[in-house]
């Protein structure tokens, strides 16, 4: 805890955890900026393990085009998963998320470590 006295050490306080744990206002609003559809944008998975951000393009049955890259792939729709709004981009607690499903929560936790924001609540 900020302030807290470290016992048998130097006696300096504890440094601040705040910059590990929120996201500036000047990042925020970089986020915010990012361009997103709530009825296009998706999360797919790729052969490699993990998951791309792309757009749907069309609808077709049970499959669904989506494009990203510059390429656009036929994937099953049950696949696809739903990108949050750029809100929730590096979002403290997970669970405020609104869609809350395992391609939101790993791309939340890679944009946390990358930017150094390390602390998450749940």
């Amino acid at each position: 805890m900020p302030g807290h006295v470290k016992r048998g050490g130097t006696g300096d306080p504890d440094p601040d955890p705040t910059s590990y744990l929120f996201v500036t206002y000047e990042e925020k609003q970089k986020d915010l900026a990012k361009p997103y559809d709530p009825k296009k944008s998706c999360w797919f998975p790729l052969k490699e393990g993990g998951y791309a951000e792309g757009i749907i393009e069309a609808t077709e049955g049970d499959k669904v085009v989506v494009k990203a890259s510059g390429e656009k792939k036929v994937i099953k729709k049950d696949q696809v998963q739903q990108v949050n709004p750029p809100k929730f981009e590096r979002c403290e607690d997970m669970s405020n998320l609104t869609y809350l499903n395992e391609a939101s929560v790993l791309h939340n936790l890679k944009a946390r470590y990358v930017s150094k924001l390390i602390y998450t609540y749940s």
